[in-house]
């Protein structure tokens, strides 16, 4: 019986211990596994981005993300990491749906073979008396060369005096800001707002892109704020399918597929770089918006094949690079 006994408080104590030690799955968060948003706007939708590595000699997958709280999200970019690959994890809290101080856990398991759960932490204090509408500017899809605008309001309730002494932006960002002095209302509470228009700038390189805008003010308790504005610009070629995947070929085989190049408006192609070891494509001299392609390759050398074009046009003086990859068999 003592022996028992013995061997169930050997058992706990094993059990404490382990819990005690520190997920291994946290080193693949390095350093950084929290983020304190600080102070902000009721209704800001607040984004972070923490970055994955697994740093292990085997392939990890995510098998789980739980958050604390509905007002949390988080999605990766990946599932799977092979080893030294890295992913990010997107964070997105809706200063919408909690008043004052809050902070959430995100916890994401990896696995299948060898299971471990990482913790990262979000945290930040919505204000009652700061109220962003919408939480937040996104652009959306955007075509290459247009521009345009939206708005967010800031409003604050509780004291005629409050103003936005400065709006601090990326050098780079792909968008302007102008901002105007809403009318101030007075009811329970005197409410002073601006509204801050964003316009997408007609030079606007094509890509994704997320701003974060700082927001200076006069209140001693709360001096910034900040709201995030995004979008996606999107060039005025496109071509597809991109990569071309061939497939397996034989030396001296000749296989052809199509290439669909669109754009904005009508262009020709100009010119095709980057062809030769048995890779051609015949052009014409016609204007249109959507060109179709015929690629053709006949492989002379086997291995692996992999070559990049560029598709050039006078929309613009644009092009579009494609890789072509396949094996070729002797």
């Amino acid at each position: 019986m003592r022996t028992a006994v013995f061997a169930l408080v050997a058992l706990i104590l094993a059990a404490d211990h382990a819990a005690a030690q520190p997920a291994w799955a946290n080193k693949l968060f390095g350093n950084s596994s929290s983020h304190d948003f600080g102070t902000v706007a009721r209704g800001a939708q607040l984004k972070h981005t923490f970055t994955i590595t697994n740093i292990y000699k085997v392939p990890l997958q995510i098998t789980n993300i739980g958050v604390e709280c509905g007002c949390v999200t988080a999605t990766p970019t990946s599932k799977v990491l092979q080893p030294n690959e890295t992913a990010q994890l997107h964070v997105n809290m809706d200063a919408a749906r909690f008043n004052g101080p809050k902070t959430v856990k995100i916890h994401v398991t990896v696995g299948p073979e060898f299971v471990s759960t990482a913790t990262v932490v979000v945290s930040a204090i919505a204000r009652q008396d700061v109220v962003f509408n919408p939480g937040e500017i996104d652009f959306g899809s955007v075509s290459k060369g247009q521009t345009p605008t939206k708005f967010i309001d800031v409003e604050h309730a509780g004291s005629a005096s409050w103003k936005i002494s400065e709006i601090v932006k990326s050098g780079a960002a792909p968008f302007d800001l102008k901002v105007e002095q809403l009318p101030q209302r007075v009811g329970g509470f005197v409410t002073v707002g601006y509204r801050i228009f964003a316009t997408v700038k007609p030079g606007a390189a094509a890509g994704a892109f997320k701003q974060e805008i700082i927001l200076k003010t006069n209140d001693p308790q709360a001096p910034v704020i900040t709201f995030h504005i995004g979008g996606n610009v999107r060039a005025s070629l496109n071509v597809a399918p991109n990569p071309v995947n061939l497939g397996s070929m034989k030396v001296g085989e000749e296989q052809s597929t199509k290439l669909v190049v669109s754009g904005s408006q009508p262009f020709r192609v100009v010119a095709i770089d980057g062809l030769g070891d048995g890779l051609t494509i015949p052009l014409s001299d016609r204007s249109a918006t959507t060109h179709i392609l015929d690629l053709r390759v006949q492989p002379r050398v086997a291995g692996a094949l992999r070559k990049q074009i560029t598709v050039r046009t006078d929309l613009d003086n644009e092009s579009a690079t494609v890789t072509v990859e396949g094996a070729v068999a002797p």
